[in-house]
């Protein structure tokens, strides 16, 4: 297929391009949605949209400010990191999103787990289909259910989202003394400098 759409325009057997398999055909678009009890309320953090903005991975990339959820795996240095895992405050946020009482995610589903491009980043498609859909039982109707676990196409680095954040933190302030930092450590500092530097000098690296 030629150019960007909206997820929301795409359809069962329409060709993506990957990053491992070619064009490939979309198997099922899985709906994840949520809906505050208390409109008065925030949203529960791990509700909560993660904003990449505009060429906080790259230049360029992604090309628009890109909202996944936290455990949603970006392709980096070829490994697939959480999006929460990659928070620095900066470039790379939880949004309140304070001014909605729904939220929906869309999860693109292949016949195998692959890396697909969203607003220009190359983001994973989803692995696991599992009741948390509101649209799983249409995936169950089309295909026949299976127990084999799939091979995720990429090394997958996540993290406890609340603690290990914490001693991710804690691993990357005594780096320059002792270097205990995780790969998706090393990772989120990369990006963390390349936020501060684009803060400093946006048309350099816009």
């Amino acid at each position: 297929m030629d150019g960007d759409r909206k997820i929301e325009e795409l359809s069962v057997g329409d060709l993506l391009p990957t990053v491992f398999g070619g064009n490939r055909p979309i198997q099922w678009i899985g709906r994840y949605h949520f809906k505050k009890s208390d409109p008065a309320k925030a949203w529960v953090r791990n509700v909560m949209p993660i904003r990449i903005a505009r060429s906080a991975l790259a230049p360029n990339v992604p090309h628009a400010d890109l909202y996944v959820s936290e455990a949603h795996g970006l392709l980096i240095d070829g490994v697939l990191a959480a999006a929460g895992n990659l928070v620095n405050g900066a470039t790379i946020t939880r949004h309140d999103a304070r001014g909605l009482d729904e939220l929906e995610y869309f999860h693109i589903k292949l016949e195998r787990h692959d890396v697909i491009y969203a607003e220009g980043a190359p983001s994973e498609t989803l692995l696991k289909v599992d009741e948390n859909a509101v649209n799983f039982a249409e995936y169950f109707r089309r295909y026949e259910p299976t127990t084999v676990e799939e091979t995720p196409c990429a090394p997958l680095l996540r993290y406890e989202y609340r603690k290990g954040e914490i001693k991710s933190c804690l691993r990357s302030a005594i780096a320059p003394w002792v270097d205990r930092r995780q790969p998706v450590d090393i990772i989120r500092d990369k990006l963390d400098a390349r936020g501060i530097a684009r803060l400093r000098q946006p048309e350099l690296v816009s």
